[in-house]
């Protein structure tokens, strides 16, 4: 097992390196008598002291969660509030003594009243089987997110936990905190030691006059602006050398393999029980695809964070073409502001003044060379008209039509197709694309929208998310008419319809004319009817976006919405009306056994989004999925494209994205992920390129043999 790290001066040393107040971290509880443990409440769980090898022979809190819906050892600060202003992160040790991975969260309050959304802040990570290491949970303005970025500065030796939730907590005021795991399957246990307060953490001057991390030093960072010329020469002559893979046709087809029909453009085709795309010439395709090959996406806030940047240009400056101005963001502390693209500004570095042109000629060439046959979504739209790759255009619903809120609502509420607005707004959103492309044959298809809202996946209120946010809504609201209209068919009777979900409404104007939302468990029958409404909900957002989409470009794929939260319902329309359904599959590989119930669709699922990241070269967040190094990094490429190759139902998968995010947070919503195939300065990663060369280069003999 990793070695348990807590050594006050060591990470108080750190916290000084870093910049910090020379403070030293304070020890809240390490568990080492019996008063120590009488200060945790047992909230669906059992606690003991333990003391073993896992905890370097000194005793540590033994926390066995049972199966529940939120267990956690909890710690109340009891009538005096503690006062953290002066720290900047809340840490603890933690040992996994079992055989699997166990995912776990930390939240801490500022009130007695918070209930999991108000006055509290909840975040988490995953350890793995018989592992340990130090974890912190940030506090204050040592919280990357109050600072614009979704990970910062670390102290030594820490992971600090991620995927935060919850609004900004008072420091000064805090009543509680507790380890809990979400809703486990079964029971598992944890070992829990040395809970603490460390120093905080400070940004000044974390960034250099290329983007990247001041306070480290790596293999590959750029240290001289006549670096660039040195490594454009070195990757332009390696890439003349072995240009793409051997036995691809001219679209990243298998060339010598079986031959289909071509019809001249991309279709799909299910041959000996396998699905596959087919190139308009009529060979077997798989995609295999980078998200955001794009310049101008890379800009991050530079307005109120000044301190952050050791160089920004003067306005006089030739770089100085490279700031801009945002407004109109999703989260952060900034909501407008001048921005700076240290990306382009690097680009014009290495290529000069027509640095656009020759990034658009060659970004083509590295993916070829590294195996790559599609430029995916959100990609630069000159790159299809220069018929490089294949390529998977982007189109969204955009338009002033009615909406409603699922719950699961992370980047706005869900369309609502029943709105007759929807499909004109459809229409317009697709007309000048569609009509562009739809000759061409270089183009796979569409993906129209992404990551909406459909809700969750379980048989639980999340599936039902869209009824309920349809019964909630007002008589104007389209989804809520269409919904009280197929109660009113089926039960005729507002008595009936009460008696069968035990609810007692006094008629259906009532329930058209007020907000309605039904309490307590749902029985069987409302769950039939809510399952049935937004079966229906899916179907028609289907049907509307195909039929519109159809209209103006016949030849192309739909392929879907890129699902992320979904529905069983929602996934079996997507099947009934797109060529392809999409999904952002964010783990460290395709488990066929969680993928079983694609075979049921019928029809060709691609993988619009995944990516890993790790920390051992400069970035400050790993993304959605981590690794422990670059190394790692490839070989977990290798193996989740080796997962979609072997997966009957799969076509396909796009990496998201090109380039790392800015160190300090792409402007939208402050990531800043380690998930490039290149880093700010344009560097390709040696490892991921290796890795998918040598993946790619076997994916097609590797599904054959598999017929």
């Amino acid at each position: 097992m990793q070695r348990m790290i807590w050594t006050v001066l060591l990470i108080a040393a750190a916290g000084a390196a870093l910049g910090a107040p020379e403070r030293k971290a304070m020890l809240i509880n390490s568990f080492e008598t019996p008063e120590d443990i009488g200060k945790v409440t047992a909230r669906s769980v059992r606690v003991a002291g333990v003391g073993d090898h896992a905890t370097e022979g000194q005793q540590a809190l033994k926390v066995e969660f049972e199966k529940a819906e939120w267990p956690s050892a909890y710690f109340d600060a009891g009538g005096r509030p503690w006062d953290w202003r002066e720290y900047g992160f809340l840490a603890l040790d933690i040992y996994n003594p079992m055989e699997e991975e166990i995912t776990f969260a930390v939240r801490v309050d500022d009130d007695p009243s918070a209930d999991g959304k108000v006055h509290c802040r909840t975040a988490g990570w995953r350890i793995g089987p018989k592992k340990g290491r130090s974890f912190a949970f940030a506090l204050g303005n040592s919280d990357p997110m109050a600072m614009g970025m979704r990970g910062g500065p670390l102290p030594e030796a820490v992971q600090v936990l991620m995927g935060v939730q919850g609004g900004p907590i008072d420091p000064g005021h805090i009543t509680a905190f507790q380890i809990f795991l979400p809703q486990p399957a079964a029971p598992k246990t944890l070992f829990i030691d040395h809970v603490r307060l460390l120093p905080p953490v400070n940004y000044d001057a974390i960034c250099d006059a290329f983007g990247q991390y001041t306070r480290a030093d790596w293999s590959g960072k750029l240290k001289s602006e006549a670096e660039f010329a040195v490594r454009r020469a070195e990757e332009e002559a390696a890439i003349r050398i072995s240009s793409s893979l051997p036995d691809r046709d001219e679209y990243g087809g298998w060339a010598k393999g079986p031959k289909l029909k071509g019809t001249g453009f991309f279709r799909t085709a299910k041959r000996d029980g396998r699905w596959w795309l087919v190139t308009p010439g009529g060979s077997l395709f798989l995609s295999l695809g980078v998200d955001v090959v794009e310049i101008n996406n890379q800009a991050t806030f530079v307005e109120t964070r000044e301190r952050m940047f050791t160089w920004l240009p003067e306005d006089s400056h030739p770089l100085a073409k490279h700031y801009g101005h945002v407004d109109g963001i999703h989260s952060g502390p900034v909501s407008k502001g001048r921005s700076f693209n240290f990306y382009a500004a690097n680009l014009e570095r290495k290529y000069g003044p027509d640095y656009r042109r020759k990034w658009l000629e060659f970004a083509p060439q590295r993916l070829r060379a590294w195996g790559f046959n599609t430029i995916a979504n959100w990609s630069d739209s000159r790159l299809y008209d220069m018929k490089a790759m294949p390529y998977t255009a982007t189109l969204g619903v955009e338009g002033d039509h009615a909406r409603v809120a699922s719950g699961s609502d992370y980047w706005g509420k869900m369309h609502d197709p029943f709105d007759p607005k929807f499909a004109s707004d459809a229409e317009s959103s697709f007309r000048s694309l569609a009509s562009r492309l739809k000759n061409d044959p270089w183009c796979i298809g569409y993906f129209v929208d992404n990551e909406i809202s459909w809700g969750g996946w379980g048989d639980d209120g999340g599936r039902y998310g869209l009824a309920y946010g349809s019964l909630v809504s007002g008589p104007d609201q389209p989804a809520k008419r269409v919904f009280v209209a197929r109660l009113r068919k089926k039960y005729r009777e507002i008595e009936r319809l009460n008696g069968a979900w035990s609810v007692r409404l006094a008629s259906w104007e009532a329930l058209l004319g007020q907000p309605f939302k039904p309490e307590g468990a749902m029985n069987e029958v409302m769950k039939g009817d809510f399952s049935g409404f937004v079966k229906e909900f899916a179907r028609q957002y289907f049907r509307v976006v195909r039929s519109a989409l159809k209209k103006h470009d016949p030849n192309h794929l739909y392929l879907g919405c890129r699902f992320a939260w979904r529905t069983p319902e929602a996934v079996e329309a997507s099947g009934e009306f797109c060529d392809v359904v999409s999904f952002n599959i964010y783990a460290p590989r395709v488990e066929p056994k969680d993928w079983e119930f694609t075979k049921a669709l019928n029809k060709p699922c691609i993988i619009g989004e995944f990516h890993f990241g790790a920390l051992d070269r400069g970035m400050l967040h790993t993304g959605l999925v981590s690794t422990a190094s670059q190394e790692a990094r490839a070989a977990m490429y290798k193996d989740y494209i080796r997962t979609v190759v072997d997966h009957p139902s799969f076509v396909g998968c796009h990496w998201f994205q090109y380039v790392d995010e800015s160190l300090t947070g792409r402007v939208w919503d402050g990531e800043n992920y380690n998930i490039g195939f290149v880093t700010a300065t344009d560097t390709p990663y040696p490892e991921m390129v290796a890795a998918a060369q040598e993946v790619h280069g076997e994916a097609y003999k590797r599904r054959a043999a598999r017929e």
